[in-house]
């Protein structure tokens, strides 16, 4: 936008309270499948899941969810092929659930 020569910036709104508690509660969900897997599980699976675990907690994730999808369905596809504690499992759910809930909320 320019007015008299002047070029002026545009910023983005900051979110709303709702949406700030909705990504905290993916971002926490992401945290808590971290913790479950470096408590549970041995490499090589180790590194593999936190890789893409990181990648998908990462601001870039959550700024673009088509990115988050890409590596929660990696992760998933990781835990299915192997032997995963049951935690694992459990918080694996969870993330899927919030990611779920934050894309139907924020796209709306």
């Amino acid at each position: 936008m320019q007015m008299a020569g002047i070029e002026l910036m545009s910023f983005q709104q900051e979110p709303t309270g709702y949406e700030k508690t909705i990504l905290s509660d993916l971002q926490g969900a992401w945290i808590n499948l971290r913790d479950a897997v470096v408590q549970h599980c041995s490499p090589p699976d180790l590194g593999r899941l936190l890789f893409h675990i990181d990648e998908g907690m990462s601001w870039e994730s959550v700024r673009d969810f088509d990115k988050m999808k890409q590596a929660l369905l990696l992760v998933e596809n990781i835990a299915h092929q192997t032997d995963v504690h049951e935690d694992v499992t459990f918080w694996l759910k969870d993330v899927r659930v919030c990611f779920e809930d934050a894309c139907n909320e924020l796209s709306a």
